[in-house]
Protein backbone atom coordinates (compact mmCIF):
# COMPACT_ATOMS: atom_id res chain seq x y z
CA UNK A 1 0.00 0.00 0.00
CA UNK A 2 1.24 3.27 -1.39
CA UNK A 3 0.39 5.06 2.13
CA UNK A 4 -0.88 4.56 5.34
CA UNK A 5 -4.40 4.66 5.97
CA UNK A 6 -5.08 5.88 9.09
CA UNK A 7 -7.38 3.46 11.49
CA UNK A 8 -9.62 3.85 14.13
CA UNK A 9 -12.79 2.37 16.09
CA UNK A 10 -16.62 2.88 16.81
CA UNK A 11 -18.96 0.70 18.34
CA UNK A 12 -21.94 1.84 16.10
CA UNK A 13 -21.25 3.36 12.38
CA UNK A 14 -23.61 5.23 10.58
CA UNK A 15 -23.27 6.52 6.82
CA UNK A 16 -25.48 9.08 5.93
CA UNK A 17 -27.40 12.32 7.63
CA UNK A 18 -30.81 11.96 5.71
CA UNK A 19 -33.38 11.35 7.44
CA UNK A 20 -32.98 7.38 8.16
CA UNK A 21 -29.18 8.45 9.26
CA UNK A 22 -29.92 10.91 11.91
CA UNK A 23 -33.19 9.01 13.26
CA UNK A 24 -30.91 6.16 13.44
CA UNK A 25 -28.26 8.01 15.25
CA UNK A 26 -30.99 9.27 17.58
CA UNK A 27 -32.32 5.70 17.87
CA UNK A 28 -29.53 4.09 18.91
CA UNK A 29 -28.31 6.61 21.22
CA UNK A 30 -31.42 6.67 22.80
CA UNK A 31 -31.68 2.55 23.16
CA UNK A 32 -27.49 1.24 23.13
CA UNK A 33 -25.60 0.57 26.48
CA UNK A 34 -24.27 3.78 28.67
CA UNK A 35 -20.34 4.44 27.08
CA UNK A 36 -21.59 3.30 23.49
CA UNK A 37 -19.78 4.97 20.57
CA UNK A 38 -22.20 6.53 18.04
CA UNK A 39 -20.10 8.02 15.06
CA UNK A 40 -21.81 9.34 12.29
CA UNK A 41 -20.18 9.47 8.90
CA UNK A 42 -21.33 12.05 5.99
CA UNK A 43 -20.06 13.24 2.55
CA UNK A 44 -21.26 16.79 3.58
CA UNK A 45 -22.28 18.40 6.17
CA UNK A 46 -24.39 17.42 9.12
CA UNK A 47 -28.30 18.42 8.12
CA UNK A 48 -26.94 20.26 4.97
CA UNK A 49 -26.87 17.36 2.78
CA UNK A 50 -28.86 14.35 1.48
CA UNK A 51 -32.30 14.07 0.18
CA UNK A 52 -34.22 14.33 3.27
CA UNK A 53 -34.05 17.88 3.31
CA UNK A 54 -34.97 18.67 -0.08
CA UNK A 55 -38.43 17.01 0.40
CA UNK A 56 -41.28 19.27 -0.78
CA UNK A 57 -44.42 17.48 -0.47
CA UNK A 58 -44.92 15.72 2.82
CA UNK A 59 -45.15 12.82 4.55
CA UNK A 60 -47.71 9.77 4.49
CA UNK A 61 -49.52 8.65 7.79
CA UNK A 62 -53.12 7.01 8.08
CA UNK A 63 -54.43 9.32 10.92
CA UNK A 64 -57.95 9.45 11.35
CA UNK A 65 -61.05 11.00 9.41
CA UNK A 66 -61.99 7.04 7.80
CA UNK A 67 -58.15 6.50 6.57
CA UNK A 68 -56.44 3.57 8.39
CA UNK A 69 -53.13 2.05 7.76
CA UNK A 70 -54.87 -1.08 6.16
CA UNK A 71 -56.29 1.59 3.19
CA UNK A 72 -52.53 2.98 3.49
CA UNK A 73 -50.73 -0.69 2.85
CA UNK A 74 -53.54 -1.26 0.29
CA UNK A 75 -52.93 2.20 -1.89
CA UNK A 76 -48.68 0.96 -1.26
CA UNK A 77 -49.08 -2.35 -2.36
CA UNK A 78 -51.39 -1.65 -5.50
CA UNK A 79 -49.12 1.23 -6.09
CA UNK A 80 -45.84 -0.34 -6.14
CA UNK A 81 -47.39 -3.31 -9.05
CA UNK A 82 -48.00 -5.80 -6.47
CA UNK A 83 -44.33 -6.47 -6.08
CA UNK A 84 -43.43 -4.85 -2.92
CA UNK A 85 -41.88 -6.72 0.13
CA UNK A 86 -45.61 -7.02 1.77
CA UNK A 87 -44.34 -7.51 5.39
CA UNK A 88 -42.30 -4.49 4.60
CA UNK A 89 -45.11 -2.09 3.47
CA UNK A 90 -46.70 -3.09 6.21
CA UNK A 91 -44.26 -2.48 8.73
CA UNK A 92 -43.67 1.13 7.25
CA UNK A 93 -47.51 2.37 7.06
CA UNK A 94 -48.27 0.59 10.40
CA UNK A 95 -45.19 2.74 11.88
CA UNK A 96 -45.44 5.89 10.28
CA UNK A 97 -48.20 6.72 12.70
CA UNK A 98 -45.84 6.04 15.59
CA UNK A 99 -43.15 7.86 14.02
CA UNK A 100 -45.00 11.23 13.07
CA UNK A 101 -46.29 11.39 16.51
CA UNK A 102 -42.81 11.18 17.50
CA UNK A 103 -41.80 13.96 15.39
CA UNK A 104 -43.91 16.42 16.33
CA UNK A 105 -44.12 15.43 20.37
CA UNK A 106 -39.91 14.65 20.64
CA UNK A 107 -38.34 15.89 18.13
CA UNK A 108 -39.72 19.20 17.72
CA UNK A 109 -41.61 19.22 14.32
CA UNK A 110 -43.98 21.88 13.64
CA UNK A 111 -46.36 20.84 10.64
CA UNK A 112 -49.17 22.25 9.28
CA UNK A 113 -52.87 22.07 11.46
CA UNK A 114 -56.32 22.49 10.68
CA UNK A 115 -58.62 25.36 12.45
CA UNK A 116 -59.75 22.71 14.66
CA UNK A 117 -55.76 21.98 16.00
CA UNK A 118 -55.38 18.67 13.98
CA UNK A 119 -52.52 18.17 11.49
CA UNK A 120 -53.64 19.09 8.22
CA UNK A 121 -53.51 16.26 5.30
CA UNK A 122 -53.11 17.07 1.55
CA UNK A 123 -54.19 14.69 -1.34
CA UNK A 124 -51.57 13.24 -3.38
CA UNK A 125 -51.80 11.32 -6.79
CA UNK A 126 -52.36 7.67 -6.42
CA UNK A 127 -53.83 7.43 -2.70
CA UNK A 128 -57.38 7.00 -1.98
CA UNK A 129 -56.81 9.18 0.99
CA UNK A 130 -55.73 12.54 2.21
CA UNK A 131 -52.92 11.52 3.90
CA UNK A 132 -49.99 13.91 3.75
CA UNK A 133 -48.50 15.52 6.60
CA UNK A 134 -46.49 18.61 5.79
CA UNK A 135 -44.65 21.86 6.46
CA UNK A 136 -45.76 23.74 3.84
CA UNK A 137 -44.11 22.87 0.83
CA UNK A 138 -40.49 22.84 2.28
CA UNK A 139 -41.23 19.35 4.89
CA UNK A 140 -37.91 17.68 4.65
CA UNK A 141 -36.44 20.99 6.04
CA UNK A 142 -38.40 20.86 8.92
CA UNK A 143 -37.54 17.55 9.79
CA UNK A 144 -33.69 17.72 9.30
CA UNK A 145 -33.32 20.43 10.64
CA UNK A 146 -35.60 19.39 13.77
CA UNK A 147 -33.26 16.06 13.72
CA UNK A 148 -30.17 17.47 13.62
CA UNK A 149 -30.75 19.41 16.44
CA UNK A 150 -31.82 16.37 18.36
CA UNK A 151 -28.77 14.29 17.57
CA UNK A 152 -26.06 17.13 17.66
CA UNK A 153 -27.04 17.76 21.12
CA UNK A 154 -26.43 13.97 21.83
CA UNK A 155 -22.79 12.21 22.30
CA UNK A 156 -22.66 11.42 18.83
CA UNK A 157 -19.43 11.63 17.13
CA UNK A 158 -19.63 13.49 13.95
CA UNK A 159 -17.24 12.66 10.62
CA UNK A 160 -18.36 15.34 8.29
CA UNK A 161 -16.41 15.79 4.85
CA UNK A 162 -15.85 12.03 5.00
CA UNK A 163 -16.45 9.97 1.70
CA UNK A 164 -17.15 6.13 1.88
CA UNK A 165 -15.56 4.28 -0.82
CA UNK A 166 -15.79 0.63 0.45
CA UNK A 167 -17.11 -1.54 2.72
CA UNK A 168 -14.40 -3.84 4.24
CA UNK A 169 -15.51 -7.66 5.37
CA UNK A 170 -13.62 -9.97 7.37
CA UNK A 171 -11.19 -13.05 5.48
CA UNK A 172 -14.02 -15.36 5.27
CA UNK A 173 -16.53 -12.90 3.88
CA UNK A 174 -19.50 -13.76 6.03
CA UNK A 175 -19.45 -10.40 8.05
CA UNK A 176 -18.26 -6.56 7.89
CA UNK A 177 -14.94 -5.52 9.55
CA UNK A 178 -15.42 -1.37 8.81
CA UNK A 179 -15.60 0.79 6.11
CA UNK A 180 -12.66 2.64 4.38
CA UNK A 181 -13.34 6.33 4.13
CA UNK A 182 -11.57 9.64 2.35
CA UNK A 183 -11.30 12.04 4.40
CA UNK A 184 -12.18 15.23 1.50
CA UNK A 185 -10.29 17.95 3.72
CA UNK A 186 -7.09 16.63 3.61
CA UNK A 187 -7.60 13.54 0.90
CA UNK A 188 -6.33 11.10 3.29
CA UNK A 189 -7.75 7.33 3.44
CA UNK A 190 -9.47 6.22 7.10
CA UNK A 191 -10.31 2.71 7.60
CA UNK A 192 -13.28 2.55 10.46
CA UNK A 193 -13.92 -0.86 11.88
CA UNK A 194 -17.36 -1.09 13.73
CA UNK A 195 -19.22 -3.46 15.55
CA UNK A 196 -22.28 -2.36 13.29
CA UNK A 197 -22.58 -0.23 10.56
CA UNK A 198 -26.08 1.19 9.04
CA UNK A 199 -25.60 2.03 5.56
CA UNK A 200 -28.04 5.15 4.82
CA UNK A 201 -26.53 6.80 2.04
CA UNK A 202 -29.46 7.58 -0.35
CA UNK A 203 -29.92 6.29 -3.63
CA UNK A 204 -29.81 9.82 -6.03
CA UNK A 205 -30.25 8.51 -10.04
CA UNK A 206 -27.63 11.48 -11.26
CA UNK A 207 -26.92 9.51 -13.75
CA UNK A 208 -29.83 10.74 -16.17
CA UNK A 209 -30.06 13.94 -18.27
CA UNK A 210 -32.69 15.37 -15.96
CA UNK A 211 -32.80 14.69 -12.45
CA UNK A 212 -34.15 15.52 -9.06
CA UNK A 213 -30.93 15.23 -6.36
CA UNK A 214 -28.02 17.21 -6.32
CA UNK A 215 -25.07 16.06 -7.66
CA UNK A 216 -22.89 14.69 -5.26
CA UNK A 217 -25.51 12.29 -5.02
CA UNK A 218 -24.34 9.11 -6.58
CA UNK A 219 -25.69 5.81 -5.76
CA UNK A 220 -21.90 5.42 -3.56
CA UNK A 221 -23.70 2.60 -1.11
CA UNK A 222 -25.17 0.59 -3.86
CA UNK A 223 -22.25 0.33 -5.74
CA UNK A 224 -20.46 -0.35 -2.28
CA UNK A 225 -22.68 -3.10 -1.23
CA UNK A 226 -22.63 -4.16 -5.23
CA UNK A 227 -18.47 -4.93 -5.19
CA UNK A 228 -18.82 -6.40 -1.86
CA UNK A 229 -21.10 -9.24 -2.96
CA UNK A 230 -24.64 -7.74 -1.63
CA UNK A 231 -27.15 -8.74 -3.97
CA UNK A 232 -29.76 -5.96 -5.16
CA UNK A 233 -33.40 -6.16 -5.81
CA UNK A 234 -35.89 -4.23 -8.64
CA UNK A 235 -32.90 -2.34 -9.93
CA UNK A 236 -34.67 -1.54 -13.03
CA UNK A 237 -37.10 0.39 -10.92
CA UNK A 238 -36.09 4.16 -11.35
CA UNK A 239 -38.92 6.49 -10.78
CA UNK A 240 -39.11 9.48 -12.53
CA UNK A 241 -40.71 12.39 -11.19
CA UNK A 242 -43.41 13.92 -13.81
CA UNK A 243 -42.75 17.44 -13.16
CA UNK A 244 -39.32 18.51 -13.10
CA UNK A 245 -38.61 22.48 -13.37
CA UNK A 246 -37.60 22.93 -17.34
CA UNK A 247 -35.92 26.12 -17.92
CA UNK A 248 -33.03 25.10 -20.12
CA UNK A 249 -29.62 23.78 -19.82
CA UNK A 250 -28.10 26.90 -18.52
CA UNK A 251 -29.16 26.34 -15.50
CA UNK A 252 -28.96 23.63 -12.59
CA UNK A 253 -32.50 24.45 -11.58
CA UNK A 254 -33.43 22.40 -14.51
CA UNK A 255 -34.59 18.85 -12.81
CA UNK A 256 -35.68 20.19 -9.70
CA UNK A 257 -39.17 18.81 -8.39
CA UNK A 258 -42.08 21.18 -8.49
CA UNK A 259 -43.90 18.92 -6.24
CA UNK A 260 -47.14 16.38 -5.99
CA UNK A 261 -49.15 18.44 -4.41
CA UNK A 262 -49.80 20.71 -7.45
CA UNK A 263 -51.69 17.72 -9.38
CA UNK A 264 -52.93 16.72 -5.91
CA UNK A 265 -54.50 20.42 -5.18
CA UNK A 266 -55.92 20.27 -8.84
CA UNK A 267 -53.50 21.29 -11.31
CA UNK A 268 -53.46 20.60 -15.21
CA UNK A 269 -50.95 19.63 -17.60
CA UNK A 270 -50.89 21.12 -20.69
CA UNK A 271 -49.03 20.19 -23.96
CA UNK A 272 -47.35 22.58 -26.31
CA UNK A 273 -50.50 23.83 -28.05
CA UNK A 274 -51.92 24.46 -23.92
CA UNK A 275 -54.35 21.41 -24.50
CA UNK A 276 -54.68 19.19 -21.22
CA UNK A 277 -54.40 16.09 -22.25
CA UNK A 278 -53.87 13.62 -19.27
CA UNK A 279 -57.34 12.07 -19.73
CA UNK A 280 -55.95 10.47 -22.99
CA UNK A 281 -53.92 8.44 -20.94
CA UNK A 282 -55.32 7.32 -17.67
CA UNK A 283 -58.75 7.69 -16.08
CA UNK A 284 -57.50 9.34 -12.96
CA UNK A 285 -56.14 12.31 -14.81
CA UNK A 286 -53.13 14.07 -13.38
CA UNK A 287 -53.96 12.13 -10.21
CA UNK A 288 -53.05 9.12 -11.89
CA UNK A 289 -49.41 7.50 -10.29
CA UNK A 290 -46.16 8.80 -11.10
CA UNK A 291 -45.01 6.51 -13.56
CA UNK A 292 -48.13 6.82 -15.62
CA UNK A 293 -47.94 10.93 -15.67
CA UNK A 294 -44.32 10.55 -16.20
CA UNK A 295 -45.16 8.46 -19.99
CA UNK A 296 -47.80 10.23 -20.54
CA UNK A 297 -45.44 13.33 -20.61
CA UNK A 298 -42.82 11.70 -22.27
CA UNK A 299 -45.44 10.25 -25.21
CA UNK A 300 -46.86 14.08 -25.87
CA UNK A 301 -42.55 15.18 -25.96
CA UNK A 302 -41.94 12.74 -28.33
CA UNK A 303 -44.91 13.43 -30.74
CA UNK A 304 -43.48 16.62 -30.79
CA UNK A 305 -46.66 18.88 -28.57
CA UNK A 306 -43.73 20.48 -26.70
CA UNK A 307 -43.25 23.93 -25.04
CA UNK A 308 -40.17 26.19 -26.26
CA UNK A 309 -38.05 23.82 -23.75
CA UNK A 310 -39.32 21.01 -25.12
CA UNK A 311 -41.56 19.56 -22.14
CA UNK A 312 -45.22 20.50 -20.74
CA UNK A 313 -46.87 23.25 -19.14
CA UNK A 314 -48.28 22.74 -15.40
CA UNK A 315 -50.81 25.31 -15.24
CA UNK A 316 -52.77 26.34 -11.19
CA UNK A 317 -54.18 29.76 -12.27
CA UNK A 318 -57.89 28.37 -12.34
CA UNK A 319 -57.60 27.20 -8.75
CA UNK A 320 -57.00 31.14 -7.82
CA UNK A 321 -53.91 33.29 -8.20
CA UNK A 322 -54.14 34.30 -4.21
CA UNK A 323 -54.67 30.94 -2.94
CA UNK A 324 -51.75 28.98 -4.62
CA UNK A 325 -49.36 31.79 -3.39
CA UNK A 326 -50.84 30.82 0.05
CA UNK A 327 -50.56 26.77 -0.14
CA UNK A 328 -47.09 26.58 -2.69
CA UNK A 329 -45.52 29.67 -1.69
CA UNK A 330 -41.59 27.31 -1.99
CA UNK A 331 -43.03 26.54 -5.38
CA UNK A 332 -43.96 29.99 -6.43
CA UNK A 333 -40.32 31.21 -5.43
CA UNK A 334 -38.34 28.56 -6.84
CA UNK A 335 -40.14 29.74 -10.06
CA UNK A 336 -40.40 32.83 -10.38
CA UNK A 337 -36.05 32.36 -9.52
CA UNK A 338 -36.11 30.52 -13.13
CA UNK A 339 -38.53 33.57 -14.63
CA UNK A 340 -41.76 31.33 -14.37
CA UNK A 341 -45.25 32.78 -12.77
CA UNK A 342 -46.77 29.46 -10.58
CA UNK A 343 -49.62 30.91 -9.71
CA UNK A 344 -50.90 33.21 -12.58
CA UNK A 345 -48.79 31.18 -15.86
CA UNK A 346 -47.69 28.41 -17.16
CA UNK A 347 -44.25 27.06 -16.38
CA UNK A 348 -42.14 24.34 -18.45
CA UNK A 349 -42.25 20.83 -16.72
CA UNK A 350 -40.20 17.73 -17.56
CA UNK A 351 -40.32 13.82 -16.56
CA UNK A 352 -37.04 13.81 -13.74
CA UNK A 353 -35.11 11.00 -12.38
CA UNK A 354 -35.97 11.24 -8.78
CA UNK A 355 -36.28 8.20 -6.80
CA UNK A 356 -34.34 4.42 -6.99
CA UNK A 357 -37.28 1.73 -5.50
CA UNK A 358 -34.50 -0.99 -5.66
CA UNK A 359 -31.48 -1.35 -2.79
CA UNK A 360 -30.23 -3.58 -0.98
CA UNK A 361 -32.01 -6.85 0.24
CA UNK A 362 -33.05 -6.47 3.59
CA UNK A 363 -35.54 -8.15 6.11
CA UNK A 364 -37.95 -6.02 8.46
CA UNK A 365 -35.33 -4.86 10.57
CA UNK A 366 -32.56 -3.91 8.37
CA UNK A 367 -30.41 -6.67 8.46
CA UNK A 368 -28.67 -7.55 5.21
CA UNK A 369 -26.80 -10.85 4.16
CA UNK A 370 -23.67 -9.52 5.62
CA UNK A 371 -23.56 -10.09 9.00
CA UNK A 372 -23.03 -6.84 10.77
CA UNK A 373 -23.98 -4.36 8.13
CA UNK A 374 -27.86 -2.73 8.39
CA UNK A 375 -29.28 -0.75 5.56
CA UNK A 376 -32.35 1.90 5.90
CA UNK A 377 -33.87 4.46 3.52
CA UNK A 378 -33.60 4.94 -0.39
CA UNK A 379 -30.19 2.37 -0.32
CA UNK A 380 -32.84 -0.32 1.05
CA UNK A 381 -35.22 -2.52 -1.64
CA UNK A 382 -38.49 -4.03 -1.12
CA UNK A 383 -40.94 -1.36 0.44
CA UNK A 384 -42.05 0.37 -2.84
CA UNK A 385 -41.96 -2.35 -5.85
CA UNK A 386 -42.05 -0.75 -9.07
CA UNK A 387 -43.38 2.46 -8.19
CA UNK A 388 -42.98 4.50 -4.74
CA UNK A 389 -46.49 6.48 -3.76
CA UNK A 390 -45.10 10.22 -3.28
CA UNK A 391 -45.27 10.91 0.58
CA UNK A 392 -43.68 7.25 1.63
CA UNK A 393 -40.12 8.50 0.50
CA UNK A 394 -39.62 10.75 4.30
CA UNK A 395 -41.81 7.81 6.01
CA UNK A 396 -39.76 5.05 4.47
CA UNK A 397 -36.80 7.05 5.58
CA UNK A 398 -37.47 7.57 9.37
CA UNK A 399 -39.10 4.53 10.10
CA UNK A 400 -36.32 2.29 9.44
CA UNK A 401 -33.99 4.82 10.11
CA UNK A 402 -35.23 4.32 13.61
CA UNK A 403 -35.69 0.64 13.62
CA UNK A 404 -32.00 0.43 12.36
CA UNK A 405 -31.03 2.65 15.41
CA UNK A 406 -32.85 0.21 18.12
CA UNK A 407 -31.71 -3.39 16.18
CA UNK A 408 -27.75 -2.28 15.95
CA UNK A 409 -27.83 -1.15 19.80
CA UNK A 410 -29.52 -4.27 20.78
CA UNK A 411 -27.27 -6.49 18.41
CA UNK A 412 -23.89 -5.65 19.98
CA UNK A 413 -24.92 -5.60 23.66
CA UNK A 414 -22.06 -7.99 25.10
CA UNK A 415 -20.12 -7.29 22.16
CA UNK A 416 -16.80 -6.72 23.00
CA UNK A 417 -14.39 -7.51 20.22
CA UNK A 418 -14.34 -6.05 16.48
CA UNK A 419 -13.86 -8.06 13.23
CA UNK A 420 -9.99 -8.01 11.80
CA UNK A 421 -10.77 -6.86 7.97
CA UNK A 422 -10.26 -8.72 4.92
CA UNK A 423 -6.34 -6.73 4.09
CA UNK A 424 -6.64 -7.91 0.24
CA UNK A 425 -10.21 -6.39 -0.22
CA UNK A 426 -8.87 -3.29 2.07
CA UNK A 427 -5.85 -2.75 -0.75
CA UNK A 428 -8.13 -3.27 -3.47
CA UNK A 429 -10.81 -0.44 -2.18
CA UNK A 430 -7.81 1.97 -1.82
CA UNK A 431 -6.23 0.81 -5.52
CA UNK A 432 -9.42 1.58 -6.91
CA UNK A 433 -10.02 4.70 -5.57
CA UNK A 434 -7.07 6.04 -6.40
CA UNK A 435 -6.93 4.77 -9.79
CA UNK A 436 -8.10 8.10 -10.78
CA UNK A 437 -4.46 9.18 -10.42
CA UNK A 438 -2.71 6.66 -12.50
CA UNK A 439 -4.28 7.31 -16.07
CA UNK A 440 -3.35 9.47 -19.25
CA UNK A 441 -2.93 12.91 -18.44
CA UNK A 442 -3.31 13.62 -22.73
CA UNK A 443 -6.77 12.02 -22.24
CA UNK A 444 -9.38 13.16 -24.88
CA UNK A 445 -12.40 13.49 -22.65
CA UNK A 446 -12.50 15.20 -19.14
CA UNK A 447 -14.57 13.46 -16.27
CA UNK A 448 -17.49 15.93 -16.39
CA UNK A 449 -17.90 15.20 -20.77
CA UNK A 450 -18.07 12.12 -19.54
CA UNK A 451 -20.59 12.20 -17.11
CA UNK A 452 -22.86 14.17 -19.61
CA UNK A 453 -22.47 11.81 -21.98
CA UNK A 454 -23.96 9.16 -19.62
CA UNK A 455 -26.46 11.03 -18.62
CA UNK A 456 -27.56 11.12 -22.38
CA UNK A 457 -27.02 7.65 -22.95
CA UNK A 458 -29.28 6.87 -20.17
CA UNK A 459 -32.08 9.27 -20.28
CA UNK A 460 -32.41 8.06 -24.66
CA UNK A 461 -31.60 3.90 -23.59
CA UNK A 462 -33.10 2.95 -20.07
CA UNK A 463 -34.89 6.10 -19.32
CA UNK A 464 -39.06 6.33 -18.74
CA UNK A 465 -39.63 3.87 -21.99
CA UNK A 466 -37.33 1.41 -23.29
CA UNK A 467 -36.38 -1.52 -25.42
CA UNK A 468 -33.87 -4.34 -25.59
CA UNK A 469 -32.13 -2.78 -28.16
CA UNK A 470 -31.97 0.29 -26.38
CA UNK A 471 -30.91 -0.85 -23.56
CA UNK A 472 -28.26 -3.30 -25.19
CA UNK A 473 -27.51 0.16 -26.82
CA UNK A 474 -26.97 1.88 -23.69
CA UNK A 475 -24.33 -1.09 -22.11
CA UNK A 476 -21.89 -1.20 -24.90
CA UNK A 477 -22.13 2.85 -24.17
CA UNK A 478 -21.61 2.44 -20.31
CA UNK A 479 -18.29 -0.61 -21.07
CA UNK A 480 -17.20 2.40 -23.21
CA UNK A 481 -17.57 5.32 -20.63
CA UNK A 482 -15.77 3.20 -18.24
CA UNK A 483 -13.06 2.55 -20.29
CA UNK A 484 -12.64 5.63 -20.90
CA UNK A 485 -12.93 6.63 -17.46
CA UNK A 486 -10.15 4.72 -16.52
CA UNK A 487 -7.81 6.72 -19.34
CA UNK A 488 -8.23 9.84 -17.25
CA UNK A 489 -5.88 11.26 -14.99
CA UNK A 490 -6.62 13.41 -12.13
CA UNK A 491 -4.13 15.71 -10.60
CA UNK A 492 -2.57 14.49 -7.76
CA UNK A 493 -0.67 17.74 -6.25
CA UNK A 494 -2.73 18.57 -3.59
CA UNK A 495 -5.73 15.56 -2.63
CA UNK A 496 -7.73 18.11 0.01
CA UNK A 497 -10.96 19.16 -1.48
CA UNK A 498 -9.81 17.83 -5.03
CA UNK A 499 -13.23 17.66 -6.67
CA UNK A 500 -12.19 16.57 -10.01
CA UNK A 501 -11.15 13.27 -7.70
CA UNK A 502 -14.44 12.73 -6.53
CA UNK A 503 -16.11 13.59 -9.43
CA UNK A 504 -14.04 10.78 -11.12
CA UNK A 505 -15.46 8.69 -8.03
CA UNK A 506 -19.04 9.77 -8.62
CA UNK A 507 -18.94 8.81 -12.17
CA UNK A 508 -17.40 4.98 -11.24
CA UNK A 509 -20.53 4.53 -8.59
CA UNK A 510 -22.67 5.72 -11.77
CA UNK A 511 -21.24 3.65 -14.46
CA UNK A 512 -21.45 1.00 -12.18
CA UNK A 513 -25.24 1.18 -11.00
CA UNK A 514 -25.75 2.38 -14.40
CA UNK A 515 -24.90 -1.43 -15.56
CA UNK A 516 -27.08 -2.96 -13.20
CA UNK A 517 -30.50 -0.78 -13.75
CA UNK A 518 -30.03 -1.56 -17.73
CA UNK A 519 -29.25 -5.27 -17.24
CA UNK A 520 -31.81 -5.43 -14.40
CA UNK A 521 -34.27 -4.26 -17.13
CA UNK A 522 -33.53 -6.79 -19.81
CA UNK A 523 -34.15 -9.55 -16.89
CA UNK A 524 -37.94 -8.12 -16.29
CA UNK A 525 -39.51 -9.03 -19.89
CA UNK A 526 -43.05 -7.02 -18.79
CA UNK A 527 -44.82 -3.18 -18.23
CA UNK A 528 -44.84 -2.72 -14.02
CA UNK A 529 -44.64 0.81 -12.49
CA UNK A 530 -41.83 2.93 -13.27
CA UNK A 531 -40.61 0.34 -15.71
CA UNK A 532 -41.78 0.49 -19.26
CA UNK A 533 -40.78 -1.67 -22.34
CA UNK A 534 -42.66 -0.87 -25.57
CA UNK A 535 -41.36 -4.33 -26.29
CA UNK A 536 -43.12 -6.04 -23.31
CA UNK A 537 -45.96 -3.97 -22.52
CA UNK A 538 -48.04 -6.14 -20.38
CA UNK A 539 -48.25 -6.07 -16.95
CA UNK A 540 -47.66 -9.42 -16.77
CA UNK A 541 -49.63 -12.28 -14.57
CA UNK A 542 -49.79 -10.58 -11.31
CA UNK A 543 -50.21 -14.14 -9.14
CA UNK A 544 -47.21 -15.12 -10.62
CA UNK A 545 -45.23 -11.87 -9.98
CA UNK A 546 -41.14 -11.88 -9.64
CA UNK A 547 -39.02 -9.56 -8.70
CA UNK A 548 -35.14 -9.18 -9.80
CA UNK A 549 -31.95 -9.93 -7.73
CA UNK A 550 -28.83 -8.41 -9.30
CA UNK A 551 -25.17 -9.88 -7.85
CA UNK A 552 -21.97 -9.14 -8.92
CA UNK A 553 -19.62 -12.09 -9.42
CA UNK A 554 -16.07 -12.42 -11.16
CA UNK A 555 -17.00 -12.65 -14.68
CA UNK A 556 -19.93 -9.74 -13.88
CA UNK A 557 -23.48 -8.72 -12.69
CA UNK A 558 -26.13 -11.65 -12.93
CA UNK A 559 -29.50 -11.13 -12.43
CA UNK A 560 -31.80 -13.61 -11.35
CA UNK A 561 -36.00 -13.82 -10.79
CA UNK A 562 -36.96 -14.48 -7.71
CA UNK A 563 -41.00 -14.96 -6.73
CA UNK A 564 -43.01 -12.25 -5.06
CA UNK A 565 -44.09 -13.93 -1.31
CA UNK A 566 -48.03 -12.54 -1.26
CA UNK A 567 -47.60 -12.59 2.59
CA UNK A 568 -50.35 -10.46 3.68
CA UNK A 569 -52.71 -9.95 0.23
CA UNK A 570 -52.94 -11.41 -3.18
CA UNK A 571 -53.72 -9.82 -6.20
CA UNK A 572 -57.33 -9.17 -6.69
CA UNK A 573 -58.02 -9.00 -2.81
CA UNK A 574 -58.11 -6.31 -0.11
CA UNK A 575 -58.03 -6.40 3.64
CA UNK A 576 -59.94 -3.46 3.86
CA UNK A 577 -63.57 -4.65 5.29
CA UNK A 578 -66.37 -5.25 3.35
CA UNK A 579 -68.60 -2.24 2.12
CA UNK A 580 -65.60 0.13 2.27
CA UNK A 581 -65.39 3.17 -0.48
CA UNK A 582 -62.86 2.45 -3.33
CA UNK A 583 -61.53 6.20 -2.31
CA UNK A 584 -62.02 8.93 0.47
CA UNK A 585 -60.69 11.46 -2.30
CA UNK A 586 -63.59 14.03 -3.12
Amino acid sequence: MAERIEERDTDILIIGSGGAGLFAALHAQQTAQPGTRITLAVKGLVGKCGCTRMVQGGYNVALGNGDTVERHFMDTIEGGKWLPDQDMAWRLCEQAVVRIHELENEVGCFFDRNNDGSLHQKAFAGQTADRTVHKGDLTGIEIINRLMEQVLSRPVETLQEYRAVGLIPTADGTALSGVLFIDMRNGRFVFVRAKAVLMATGGGPTMYKYHTPSGDKSMDGLAMALRVGLPLRDMEMVQFHPTGLLAGEHTRMTGTVLEEGLRGAGGWLLNGAEQRFMFDYDEKGERATRDIVSRAIYSEMRAGNTTPYGGVYIAMSHLGEAEVRKKFKGMVKRCADCGFDLAGGLVEVVPTAHYLMGGVVVDVDTRTALDGLYVAGEDAGGAHGSNRLGGNGVANSTVYGGIAGEVMASDIKGVTSFRDPDRSILQQEYERATAAFTGNSNAEVSVSELRYQLQEVMWDGVGVLRTAESMHSALDSLTDLQRQLLEVQVPDDNRAFNLTWHDWLNMQSLCEISEVIAKAGLARENSRGAHFREDFPEVGDLDASYFTVATKHADGVAVERQPVTFSIVRPGETILPEGEPATLVG
